[in-house]
């Protein structure tokens, strides 16, 4: 699946006179500055391309790391500055792709196995893993916890992905069931369907699809289990015409978050504990979702679109805290990304709060905890990405 500006202005850089600002302040009007920001590189596992995808209110990141070379990469937990490779389940390649918000020490996400995949399925897990280790190996959900890797059952299909977990081990993905569907485009042959695995062992239970659609795919949980993911077609096995509707599942209730004028390519991404939502939705002129829009749902007030960093067209939402603070990625139209923070209604490019002396540019922004840390990626001017913590102070 694929992924305004505000300028702090400080009081001794405005010649205002003091009455002025008395007044303007006792009326709630005068913004408080945004935050400045401390940002920590992290360390790699030997190769050029590394991103924290999560941060939990312990200050644990997750995400993945290339291996030397580049030809493979494997998830990462960063705990401090201690890197730990969580390694795979016999394949080449792992990753945690998704915000994992659990406190509790457990970390979800997808590997390959050393099976080759009967149907020569690409998998959704394709885009997660780079060149030509991407695809070939049976891909399946896994739980990491206390220093163990263990594979997450399937729906009787051969591929599996897990996305988000919670403190009760709760842990939400898709998987394949043993059904052709015609929907499916070729490589993909199976539909999958959005689940919940545990709270014990190999448990594992469908959320229901929105009526009349055939697959799907769980994104996110939060501690109360609710859960967010989307609800379509088979298509190229997750985005696009699998994400037709955007969809909040609650209490055993369906709810449809609704899109921005179109129907394909709407996605949550992540779920906070007030069952405030974030992600992103397709345009309604792009159907293969080269420019999305990053988006907010609320219970009071809906989905609503968070915009763009100014020069830009396309934005994806990924991170929300108790605070609706949100944070994603805005990128102008050759695809040149800037991580930004949205908050109060204002979308601020996260370059603009960190210390002048780190001049590598903040590519995406993809967590963020109730401290507002932040988890990401940048970029330097050679090209070598960095999975980065960003600390407010």
């Amino acid at each position: 699946m694929k992924t305004i500006q505000h300028h702090s202005t400080h009081l001794r850089q405005l010649r205002i006179p003091l009455s002025i600002f008395l007044i303007v302040a006792g009326c709630g009007l005068f913004a408080a500055s945004q935050p400045q920001y401390t940002i920590t590189d992290l360390p790699s596992l030997g190769g050029t391309n590394s991103r924290a995808n999560s941060i939990n209110n312990r200050t644990w990141l997750a995400g993945y790391s290339n291996l030397s070379g580049n030809a493979s990469r494997h998830a990462a937990l960063w705990r401090g500055r201690a890197l730990t490779d969580l390694g795979t389940l016999g394949g080449p390649n792992s990753n945690v792709t998704w915000s994992v918000k659990a406190d509790s020490g457990i970390v979800a996400g997808i590997s390959q196995t050393s099976t080759p995949d009967p149907l020569g399925e690409a998998w959704s897990s394709a885009a997660f893993y780079p060149g030509a280790t991407g695809t070939g190996y049976i891909n399946l959900g896994f739980v990491w916890e206390k220093g163990t890797m263990r594979a997450l059952p399937t729906l009787g299909g051969n591929n599996g992905f897990a996305t988000g977990a919670n403190s009760r081990g709760q842990i939400v993905g898709w998987a394949e069931n043993s059904v052709h569907d015609p929907t499916c485009v070729p490589p993909q042959q199976l539909q999958f369907r959005p689940v919940v695995y545990g709270p014990k062992g190999n448990q594992i239970a469908e959320f229901p699809l929105f009526a009349g659609d055939t697959s799907g795919a769980a994104t996110a949980i939060n501690e109360q289990g609710q859960a967010v993911g989307i609800s379509g077609i088979c298509d190229q096995a997750v985005g696009r015409h699998t994400a037709k509707h955007a969809l909040l599942w609650n209490n055993g209730k369906v709810v449809d978050l609704g899109n921005l004028g179109a129907p394909w390519w709407n996605t949550p991404t992540n779920i906070n504990q007030r069952g405030d939502v974030v992600g992103f939705a397709g345009a309604p002129n792009d159907p293969d979702g080269n420019f999305l829009q990053a988006f907010i749902w609320t219970p009071e007030s809906g989905m609503k679109p968070l915009g763009f960093l100014p020069g830009d067209v396309h934005s994806e939402a990924y991170g929300i805290n108790e605070k609706r603070q949100v944070v994603g990625l805005s990128c102008d139209a050759d695809g040149n990304c800037r991580a930004f923070i949205w908050e109060n209604g204002v979308m601020s490019d996260l370059n603009a709060f960190k210390p002048a002396s780190y001049t590598a540019r903040l590519e995406q922004a993809r967590d963020i905890n109730e401290a507002g840390e932040i988890a990401g990626r940048s970029i330097d001017a050679a090209s070598v990405r960095r999975a980065f913590l960003a600390t407010p102070h």
